[in-house]
């Protein structure tokens, strides 16, 4: 594990200079990334903002058919209060949100979305599911237990209704770089990366069939900052599911990149380690703080880390032979 950086955040969520810890066995990632960190604080920084969060668990109950299957799930919509009660048994921190249903024939699919305060929430989630099973089942007697887990969540599996619904943090992180930093630090253009990103991310990701995807490497990034930081790993697949956004701006570059799905916790299993409390405690992710705010505080360091890697690595693909010229290099010392 390295720490790179600084990179320099401005608001509104989170100011400062920070070091970003990245456990990672792709060695060229630490100096790609630290050179995007550089380029954040030679730019006077970056914003971020967290857009919505929660966190999700989707039940599977079966009904006798299709009618009584469209009923229950039409009533529960009216009753979320009640829902929020039942949740309230198994957490101080769980807050039930929101819910949404299919149908399919007599299966009834449930989405709850709940936020979970510091904790990434996949066991909070499930904890409130089980009691929720329990309390729709006795008050619609026709339905019955499916399974805790319908993959309408979607848990670690790549599919649109996360984005479009929300599963983590959706964050987005943006910064304005001037004509002659582009050049200097990246050895590009403004025209050059914009132009890049449209055929190689957008275009690109479209011929292969990517799912609400238009990126370079955002998983590179968010793997290694999850190892350095006590998160689930294979949360990367949902959460590298986001979108490269770039312009030129009278000459200078905009550069954001939007990740939907950014799944983290301060606290919760693994966070026990003392590397991850290291590394938690120089980020400033261990304080006295509202319950939610250390997790969002991560998730646009997480997603920070993903801004700068993901723009040296554009950069350094606009021009022929550099990318394995850094390969080499880095992973032949």
């Amino acid at each position: 594990m390295q720490r790179v950086g600084p990179v320099k955040l401005i608001g509104p969520e989170v100011e400062g200079e920070f070091e970003l810890p990245l456990a990672t066995y792709e060695s060229p990632l630490w100096p790609s990334t630290d050179r995007g960190a550089r380029v954040s604080v030679a730019a006077g920084g970056l914003r971020a903002v967290v857009v919505d969060e929660r966190m999700t668990r989707s039940v599977l109950l079966t009904a006798p058919d299709a009618v009584a299957a469209a009923a229950a799930t039409r009533d529960l919509q009216g009753r979320l209060d009640e829902l929020q009660a039942a949740v309230a048994q198994t957490s101080r921190f769980a807050k039930l949100i929101d819910l949404h249903t299919q149908v399919v024939g007599n299966l009834c699919f449930i989405r709850f979305e709940l936020t979970t305060g510091d904790a990434a929430g996949h066991n909070m989630v499930t904890a409130a599911a089980d009691q929720l099973i329990q309390w729709i089942c006795a008050q619609y007697p026709d339905l019955s237990y499916g399974s805790i887990s319908g993959n309408y969540c979607t848990d670690k599996k790549p599919s649109a209704v996360n984005g479009i619904l929300g599963r983590g943090k959706y964050v987005v992180v943006e910064g304005v770089i001037p004509e002659r930093l582009v050049t200097r630090y990246l050895k590009s253009t403004p025209a050059k990366i914009v132009d890049l990103n449209w055929k190689k991310n957008w275009i690109g990701t479209s011929l292969a069939g990517g799912i609400r995807s238009a990126n370079a490497h955002f998983a590179n990034m968010l793997l290694a900052f999850y190892l350095a930081t006590g998160q689930d790993a294979a949360n990367i697949i949902e959460g590298s599911q986001g979108f490269t956004h770039a312009e030129v701006r009278d000459a200078d570059l905009y550069f954001s990149v939007t990740l939907p799905n950014v799944i983290v916790g301060s606290v919760g299993n693994g966070k026990d380690l003392d590397f991850v409390q290291d590394n938690l405690q120089a980020l400033g992710c261990l304080e006295e703080r509202e319950p939610g705010a250390n997790a969002r505080r991560l998730a646009v360091l997480a997603a920070a880390a993903v801004w700068c890697g993901e723009l040296s690595l554009l950069a350094a693909q606009t021009n022929p032979g550099e990318l394995m010229q850094a390969h080499l290099k880095w992973e032949r010392e």
